[in-house]
């Protein structure tokens, strides 16, 4: 979970898009919050950045996009080059000296143990100092690597800078030596991504699936338009169904969708709140729904519980109604949603 405007704003990115740092076209498209209805946006200087621009022309772009464009209210996150790379450290130094308080943090690719990560948050504590930054910038981790996902909960717990971790599916079936990584990802890649989503929420983070890689255009009939729309949200919902609280998105087109994969509906919200409410009413225990006659206990209630919480970060349920039921939660239990969606879990 990021922390964000001094403590104020508590943000599980549903979406999370990415695009090339070296391009000020992208950099304003992902600022405008229609074109890009995004929770975060990530400034790429690793992948999604030419080998020409590597370097301080990519770095020029991204300084002046961070300090004169407004993002609103998005997560604003650099990804730089993986910490192997030469151009690593020049580009954490450039954006974290030449844009203070301008962004919330950074996404590391290609981090294969705990050590690579508390080195980060070394440097970092190093360059914010020298730039008056107010707070700490966050850390967002790739898992991309067989080794990074064996060692996936030391990563997660290397650092209090920590706020998620990403599969990165391309790199890690790369790795593998997988080539299909469209078809059926949700099943062939299981285990490495519930394994991401044990190892964040372990950790109290949060837990991003990876992006669809199939894109429409304005040329494809709406057959096909139809068609990949479809296995976009099949592959998000199996993927919110494993646990990840949001997915990577590559082109704004995948946003609409994509939320409203990792947001529950209203009927959810509204079947949650009269369950809560009716626990809570009958004393607790197990019971059975007179509405639906499936049994409900604590661990339902529970998951009713975080349908609320993330209900409330969509607007659709008041942050006063989610206090009031967490408290009541966590006089009877100890569970406090609001902690554990906190990192404090």
């Amino acid at each position: 979970m990021y922390v964000i405007d001094n403590g104020t704003r508590f943000i599980i990115p549903r979406t999370e898009l990415t695009y090339p740092a070296h391009s000020l076209k992208f950099h304003r498209h992902a600022a405008d919050p229609e074109r890009s209805p995004v929770d975060l946006v990530m400034a790429d200087f690793e992948d999604a950045c030419p080998y020409e621009f590597k370097g301080d022309k990519s770095r020029k772009v991204a300084l002046e996009a961070l300090n004169t464009l407004d993002f609103g209210a998005k997560v604003i996150t650099v990804r730089p080059n993986n910490l192997r790379s030469p151009f690593f450290s020049g580009d954490v130094q450039a954006v974290v000296l030449g844009a203070p308080n301008r962004f919330h943090g950074l996404i590391l690719p290609k981090v294969r143990e705990a050590r690579e990560v508390r080195e980060v948050a070394q440097l970092l504590d190093q360059l914010e100092p020298r730039a008056n930054w107010r707070g700490k910038l966050q850390l967002e981790v790739l898992i991309e690597t067989p080794q990074a996902l064996i060692n996936a909960y030391e990563i997660a717990k290397a650092s209090e800078r920590m706020a998620g971790l990403i599969f990165g599916i391309a790199d890690f079936a790369a790795n593998l030596g997988i080539r299909e990584i469209f078809e059926n990802q949700n099943q062939n890649f299981h285990y490495a991504k519930q394994a991401t989503v044990v190892a964040a929420k372990a950790a109290g983070l949060h837990a991003i699936d990876n992006v669809f890689l199939k894109l429409w255009r304005k040329e494809d009939s709406p057959e096909k338009v139809a068609q990949i729309q479809r296995l976009l949200r099949e592959k998000n919902l199996g993927a919110a169904n494993l646990g990840m609280d949001g997915t990577w998105v590559i082109h704004p087109q995948q946003a609409e969708i994509a939320n409203a994969c990792f947001t529950p509906t209203r009927e959810q919200v509204d079947f949650a709140r009269r369950l809560i409410a009716l626990y809570h009413a009958k004393g607790g225990g197990s019971m059975a729904d007179p509405e639906t006659g499936e049994m409900a206990d604590e661990a339902t209630v529970k998951i009713a519980l975080m349908d609320l919480a993330k209900g409330a970060q969509a607007g659709m349920v008041a942050a006063q109604e989610l206090a009031q039921w967490a408290e009541k939660s966590r006089a009877v239990t100890g569970y406090d949603i609001l902690e554990f969606m906190r990192g404090g879990g």
